[in-house]
């Protein structure tokens, strides 16, 4: 099962103005550096913990149905089934009503009878499910510790941007952050 990001999210968890404040930085000059860390610690956030963080959009994409009508997701969490289509062997997509599945969002998980669903003509990606997942539109949606966790990170990359540029490496995630992550993470084999 592999899973592509088809739209992210709208907001950031935090605002620049918020983290400024946070930074206790008073300009405005490192407004774009200060965004593009925001960006990219949420992403770190999501990465490590496998959790969208806002409401975004993803397409899953599976071979075929599992015998067990039970497709369990590897990000969440599960905020809602979109679409459904399964294609045939000249690659056109068939559209699947969505009143067939039943959506467990508290498991993350998507459920079918295997039996009840049309089969795909192909045997590579003959299923595309096409799910909305994150904790909510805004950043006061988000759990507050995972909020705070990528502050903390946003913080440590601004304060040790300096480093880089002398060969230091700064990639190593914080401690403090790792333990704020540590309860969300969802481990996969």
């Amino acid at each position: 099962m592999s899973a592509m990001l088809l739209a992210g999210p709208a907001v950031e968890p935090w605002t620049v103005a918020e983290l400024k404040a946070f930074l206790r930085v008073a300009h405005d000059d490192d407004d774009a550096v200060i965004a593009a860390l925001l960006a990219a610690a949420r992403g770190q956030i999501e990465a490590m913990t496998r959790r969208a963080l806002l409401a975004q959009r993803w397409r899953v994409l599976r071979d075929g149905w599992p015998d067990d009508g039970r497709i369990a997701l590897r990000i969440g969490p599960l905020r809602s089934l979109t679409a459904a289509v399964v294609f045939d062997a000249q690659g056109v997509a068939h559209p699947i009503g969505l009143d067939c599945f039943v959506i467990d969002a508290a498991n993350g998980v998507i459920a079918a009878p295997a039996w009840s669903l049309p089969q795909p003509g192909r045997s590579l990606a003959g299923i595309a499910l096409d799910v909305e997942l994150g904790y909510g539109a805004v950043g006061s949606d988000v759990p507050e510790l995972l909020r705070h966790a990528v502050r903390t990170l946003v913080a440590h990359w601004y304060e040790n941007r300096g480093l880089a540029a002398i060969g230091a490496s700064v990639a190593m995630l914080p401690g403090s952050v790792a333990a704020m992550i540590a309860s969300f993470r969802v481990l996969s084999l």
